[in-house]
């Protein structure tokens, strides 16, 4: 016998796979060696994403599911439409509830919500939808992605916190992988095809038109240096013949100094440390 579940675990149910889906994004980017990684991290963030505003709108509507559910007129015989209005179904016979277009622009008109976290999800939707266009990716495209994830998980943590006053840190979420990232000046001379030259263009006009003040971020610049630490907690690097060492590989810089180039270590930074 199906169990049912109870109203008020709706939203509950949501907030959990809505966590699942979003660890899930950041372990298979942090993969060292994943091809598909982008694209494969914008549709897990997006569906956890989508989760987390659903569950907002449960919260708000008194954990009634029908309140998610599109509504459709009913037709009469003679192939007018009724003013009575249906439970629109999707292929299967399920409710087909609302996009999260829908959810967020409520949430938006409401004030629950600033358009710039809509306006860093609706770059990963662009990501995702127009990933059959991405090939051999340029190293500035790689570094787009990681700044418009970064920022994405930031929001995220944010939002979380904000609407249902829960701390996130239980989950050690991980920073983005680091290995991509490279100075401004070596990513720009980097050639993109034409289709990536078009996504870049969108996520811009999104950056001009979104308020610099505030707490939210589109895209989030990620910036590497190496320091001395007496920290107990600080990385230790050492020389090792080990193959299955991870590799810091340094070359040199106009200054004759290391330049570091290629990292692999990704030190586990918690939620609460995304700032």
């Amino acid at each position: 016998m199906i169990r049912q579940r109870l109203p008020q675990q709706l939203c509950g149910a949501a907030l959990d796979k809505s966590i699942s889906a979003m660890i899930a994004a950041i372990e298979v980017y942090n993969k060292p060696d994943f091809l598909y990684r982008g694209e494969t991290f914008s549709i897990l963030a997006i569906n956890s994403w989508e989760l987390l505003l659903k569950a907002k709108h449960l919260k708000d509507n008194h954990n009634k599911m029908r309140s998610l559910y599109v509504m459709e007129p009913v037709i009469n015989k003679d192939g007018s439409k009724s003013k009575k209005k249906k439970v629109k179904l999707t292929r299967s016979g399920n409710p087909f509830t609302h996009s999260i277009d829908f959810i967020a622009k409520k949430l938006i008109e409401k004030g629950e919500m600033d358009q710039i976290v809509f306006n860093n999800i609706m770059a990963l939707i662009e990501l995702r939808d127009s990933a059959i266009h991405f090939y051999n990716y340029s190293l500035k495209f790689n570094v787009r992605i990681q700044e418009i994830g970064t920022a994405s998980l930031k929001n995220y943590v944010s939002l979380y916190k904000k609407w249902f006053n829960k701390d996130l840190s239980e989950f050690n979420f991980y920073l983005m992988p680091l290995s991509f990232v490279q100075a401004r000046k070596e990513s720009d001379v980097l050639l993109l095809n034409a289709e990536e030259k078009n996504f870049f263009k969108y996520v811009d006009e999104l950056e001009e038109s979104s308020s610099s003040d505030s707490e939210y971020s589109i895209a989030l610049n990620i910036d590497v240096k190496f320091s001395k630490s007496t920290s107990k907690d600080a990385i230790k690097v050492a020389l090792s013949k080990d193959t299955d060492a991870i590799k810091v590989r340094p070359h040199l810089g106009s200054s004759s100094k290391p330049v570091f180039n290629s990292l692999r270590i990704v030190p586990p930074v918690t939620a609460h440390g995304l700032s």
